[in-house]
């Protein structure tokens, strides 16, 4: 097989990331307080993450959807205002998204080549990896998933498209992202009934019409086809009621067509460039366990305010070599009763959780409210009983985080 070459290419052994339990989400309280989750969000850089989870996880993931960078050399912001006109980006209140720069190629070659290995580790014998990437950089990537998995390991190459506009005007624009599915072995998850589609109307009426149609093979019109390696689905810009302002978020049909296909109920799934949180979301909402993981606080928190609508205990977890200090602040007042914690603050809250019990140690959210991504105030009490050290968190829309006691 050819092999990609670039300056100091040598699979390093990273270090392991000591990972610590900060805090139990039970959205809602189910589950609280003993319920131990099997479902993992992480913030930490992910090649120490995934190193690790080799101990616990080598072999047993059963699909991983990867969504690295682009190599757009890019900085990319995150929407944080609510109401604004999407035509007036001038106008737009932002903050810090991540960072899709780069000081070469060979840069951002050795990056992926190092997450990809150890990705081939974790996936289990029958496990699927979907790597999602664009045009400035999926033909690299193929040679490395090559080297990696084997060239007959290729499942897929399929085409993700989309509408939108565009400032080019010197080429056809580029209007489509290209994901690489990759299996592990020979007996890899496929449901195929489960992402079956519609047949178009018109091919239902040449059937009806003709006979001859389809040189006599009539398909089961009822039951549908399994989807080409093309797909069409709108970008999240135009799904306003999926939109959390995080860059680059990508659609909730999108990660479904891929978890229904390559996974199975009960299965794990894991993404550890889950940005805001859709393929953990998607995993929760269809029965599939989930570890998740990003280095930027903001991802995290995005997909944490996903995750809490749904009624799956998770935990939040952290590399202990990253500071994510709380402040405090005077700027909010608290008033509890029996089953009740009420706030008052002119912050502008973007999330905010209750541990009614507080040991010191993690914090157990039993109640969340956050602020409606498109109108409507975030609620600023919570009904939940209330024991004797009460600890509550608070998100900012800009991102500060304040940790308050009761």
């Amino acid at each position: 097989m050819p092999e990609l070459i670039w300056r100091d290419k040598q699979l390093e052994i990273p270090a392991p990331a000591a990972l610590a339990t900060k805090a139990i989400i039970y959205p809602g309280g189910k589950g609280y307080p003993t319920a131990r989750p099997a479902n993992r969000l992480i913030v930490g850089d992910n090649l120490a993450v995934m190193a690790s989870l080799l101990p616990e996880y080598e072999g047993r993931i059963h699909l991983i959807y990867a969504d690295p960078p682009f190599f757009t050399n890019k900085k990319f912001k995150a929407r944080i205002g609510r109401g604004e006109d999407s035509r007036k980006p001038n106008q737009w209140k932002l903050a810090e998204g991540y960072h899709d720069d780069w000081d070469s190629l060979d840069a951002y070659l050795d990056f992926l080549y190092q997450r990809l290995s150890l990705t081939f580790r974790l996936l289990a014998p029958n496990g699927t990896l979907y790597l999602h990437l664009d045009w400035h950089a999926d033909a690299y990537a193929r040679l490395l998933l090559d080297e990696i998995f084997g060239g007959d390991r290729l499942l897929n190459e399929i085409v993700w498209a989309y509408h939108g506009p565009s400032p080019i005007r010197t080429a056809f624009n580029r209007k489509h992202d290209t994901i690489l599915a990759y299996v592990k072995g020979e007996n890899y998850t496929f449901n195929a009934d489960a992402v079956r589609e519609p047949y178009h109307q018109n091919t239902v009426n040449t059937f009806k019409s003709s006979r001859k149609a389809g040189f006599g093979k009539i398909p089961d019109l009822a039951r549908g086809k399994v989807p080409e390696d093309w797909w069409y689905f709108p970008v999240v810009a135009r799904l306003h009621n999926e939109r959390t302002g995080y860059p680059t978020q990508k659609p909730v049909a999108l990660l479904e067509r891929i978890v229904l296909a390559s996974s199975n109920p009960g299965d794990l799934v894991a993404d550890f460039f889950c940005g805001s949180g859709t393929t953990p979301y998607v995993a929760a909402k269809h029965g599939r366990k989930f570890i998740a993981c990003d280095e930027s606080f903001r991802a995290v928190h995005t997909a944490r305010k996903r995750l809490v609508s749904l009624a799956q205990p998770f935990t939040l977890e952290r590399d202990l070599d990253l500071d994510l200090p709380f402040s405090r602040t005077s700027a909010v007042k608290v008033k509890t009763t029996n089953d009740s914690v009420a706030l008052a603050t002119k912050l502008d809250l973007d999330y905010w959780e209750v541990d009614p019990e507080w040991d010191g140690k993690i914090f157990r959210s039993a109640a969340q409210a956050s602020r409606p991504m498109r109108s409507g105030e975030i609620a600023r009490q919570l009904k939940l009983k209330i024991g004797r050290k009460v600890c509550i968190r608070l998100v900012t829309a800009t991102g500060k985080r304040y940790q308050l006691h009761v």
